[in-house]
């Protein structure tokens, strides 16, 4: 492989292995590596809506106090190396070609070894630990799960810390149909003794951490308890609130990432820069903290790409991240026609995110793109009123709903999956 082109094609021809849950590939072919993970200091990051957001705080906020960060984050909204990123920065194409290359017989051989076939996402997390240990050098790597977390191969790893953001309805097919079944999925990641951050909210979730916690002798952080938020308000540029652990407090901070969802995760993040600055002593001091969240900004989320009309794109693509982007649509645009542009996933639960979205939509637009998961236009008909249009064409759902937004004063928004929300931001670009 010569390129990264070629790369993507070949990361692409596992997909047609599926998603395999299991860490028996990856443990064969990080030993077959020298284990370049256990080289890192690593922050686990798992949860249903919110994971990039934290790391984009954790992220801004480390960048600000001097710091190195290593990401490994997915799916992509610009380009594919930005997966893997330091700083921000993707990884460089000629190091992602050399990494691949070296691994690709390393992938064959697991094949042959009768472990089956590496998947994508499986091969991607290698050459991510591999950039990172022996390419880069990060002072802290903050790693997303793929799906789920026991079995997600990104659980491979010893962090210094884990997160949980909050469990909602999503991949029920491959982590289970209640919020106790994906609870335990996500729960996966807590290893004995590692300190654990968590924003879950239902009782039934925080039992069953709470007991996996007890048994691995875990610290346990949690969202209104050890820490807390207040004084949230929300403006036109940006939100405010205040926030207090039992280390430190700080108030009038501000967020530019719009939605009361996203001051959750700006404190779920400072409580994991807290225990970080306490536990393994990182210089994170406080103009470092109200400068890093202020800069944070995660591209796909709630995110105005043009202004007349206004059109915002949000990567929702499940019941629980619908909802929050119905909340900030309310606060942010109650005296607004909204009109939405809508497709999704054909393996999510479309009905209960088509649901909220017509209840405050002027109009919806529905269409499709050129995805192998994507739902046909038939399949989000059916779960549609009456007068809901179809499109086949993205481009052209996209500028009917800008011409009925300008009419009517109104404003456009784009949503349903973060793979759609990557394509159509191009289109904006």
């Amino acid at each position: 492989m010569k390129t990264v082109q070629e790369v993507q094609e070949w990361l692409q021809s596992l997909l047609k292995f599926g998603v395999k849950p299991g860490l028996e590939r990856i443990e064969w072919l990080l030993e077959r590596t020298g284990r370049p993970d256990r080289r890192l200091k690593l922050v686990h990051v798992a949860g249903t809506n919110g994971k990039g957001s934290v790391i984009t705080y954790m992220r801004s906020v480390l960048e600000k106090a001097g710091y190195e960060v290593g990401t490994f984050t997915s799916p992509y909204i610009d380009v594919f190396n930005e997966r893997i990123a330091v700083n921000n920065r993707p990884i460089d194409d000629d190091s992602l070609v050399q990494i691949a290359n070296f691994v690709q017989p390393l992938v064959e051989e697991c094949a042959e070894e009768g472990l089956g076939n590496p998947t994508e996402f499986e091969v991607l997390t290698l050459i991510a630990f591999i950039y990172f240990a022996e390419v880069v050098y990060p002072d802290i790597v903050l790693v997303e799960t793929g799906l789920g977390g026991r079995l997600d191969s990104t659980n491979c790893i010893i962090p210094v810390l884990t997160v949980i953001t909050n469990i909602g309805h999503d991949h029920m097919g491959i982590l289970g149909n209640s919020i106790e079944e994906i609870t335990r999925e996500k729960a996966g990641i807590m290893k004995n003794g590692i300190r654990l951050v968590t924003a879950v909210k239902q009782p039934e979730a925080k039992q069953i951490i709470n007991t996996i916690a007890k048994e691995k002798k875990i610290n346990v952080y949690a969202l209104g308890e050890q820490f807390s938020v207040k004084d949230v308000k929300q403006g036109a540029k940006e939100t405010t609130f205040s926030y207090t652990s039992m280390f430190r407090s700080f108030e009038n901070m501000a967020i530019q990432m719009k939605g009361t969802h996203q001051v959750e995760n700006a404190t779920v993040a400072l409580m994991a820069l807290d225990l970080l600055k306490v536990y393994f002593s990182l210089l994170i001091d406080e103009e470092h903290v109200y400068a890093g969240l202020k800069n944070a900004f995660w591209p796909g989320r709630f995110e105005q790409v043009k202004e007349d009309p206004v059109v915002i794109l949000d990567g929702a693509h499940n019941e629980e991240g619908i909802q929050a982007l119905v909340n900030t649509l309310q606060a942010q645009y109650s005296n607004k026609k909204i009109y939405t542009v809508f497709t999704a996933l054909a393996d999510k639960d479309i009905k209960k995110m088509i649901e909220p979205l017509e209840k405050i939509s002027e109009q919806m637009f529905l269409t499709t793109f050129d995805f192998p998961r994507a739902a046909s236009l038939e399949t989000l008909k059916e779960l549609t009123s009456a007068d809901t249009k179809t499109y086949p064409s993205y481009q052209n759902a996209i500028t009917e709903a800008e011409k009925q937004a300008k009419e009517n004063d109104g404003i456009v928004v784009i949503a349903g999956s973060l793979y759609f929300i990557s394509e159509i931001r191009n289109l904006y670009k």
